[in-house]
């Protein structure tokens, strides 16, 4: 058991590393200026997925929402049954699938295309229809996930939150968030209390 998790952690540091190399950081400002863009102009941010991506779309809404750029969830399957009326025209919305293909995904894109919404596609691959339907492509592509199967999404969820958190930085970044203002949004569990500790 210690080798095969041994081997594991080795695979994932492979992947990683060769992943953060490549990273297209064009693509992130781009991604970034369209949602600052949008913003300008009253306009909202929604992350969605289906299936694991689907909960990586939670964890980056919610982090996005904390650090400056209020966002919203949107379930991937329920857009096409009514929830897709959460995103206005002009609205950004960051898809995430590892294949770009997904059934489910690609019918909620086309209902929000259609209902005038901006995609940021996050995707393993740039060639897929999700990569063509959107403004701009985040790549998140590995070469294999890490254990041996190669088909339970490791490697590349991982990638997927690393180049996701990237954007979430550029834009704290871009708005000069600092403690006093993340506190606001973030004043519970021990984060909280240490930023207000320091203020002491």
């Amino acid at each position: 058991m210690e080798e095969i998790g041994k081997q594991f952690l080795r695979n994932i540091q492979n992947e990683m590393d060769s992943y953060i190399e490549n990273v297209d950081l064009t693509a992130v400002e781009k991604a970034a200026n369209i949602i600052l863009d949008a913003e300008a102009k009253g306009k909202r941010v929604h992350v969605t997925g289906i299936g694991k991506p689907g909960h990586v779309a939670g964890y980056i809404a919610s982090l996005l929402s904390s650090t400056g750029t209020p966002s919203y969830e949107l379930h991937g399957t329920e857009a096409v049954h009514g929830s897709s009326g959460q995103v206005l025209t002009g609205d950004v919305v960051i898809a995430i699938s590892n294949s770009g293909e997904t059934s489910e995904l690609k019918a909620t894109v086309d209902t929000l295309l259609k209902n005038g919404a901006r995609i940021i596609s996050c995707t393993g691959n740039e060639h897929s229809s999700l990569a063509q339907s959107s403004e701009v492509c985040l790549k998140a592509q590995v070469g294999r996930e890490g254990d041996s199967l190669n088909k339970p999404p490791r490697a590349s969820i991982l990638a997927e939150i690393i180049v996701l958190q990237l954007l979430s930085d550029l834009l704290q970044e871009h708005k000069h968030l600092n403690l006093e203002q993340y506190v606001k949004w973030h004043p519970g569990g021990s984060l909280g209390k240490s930023i207000r500790e320091m203020e002491k």
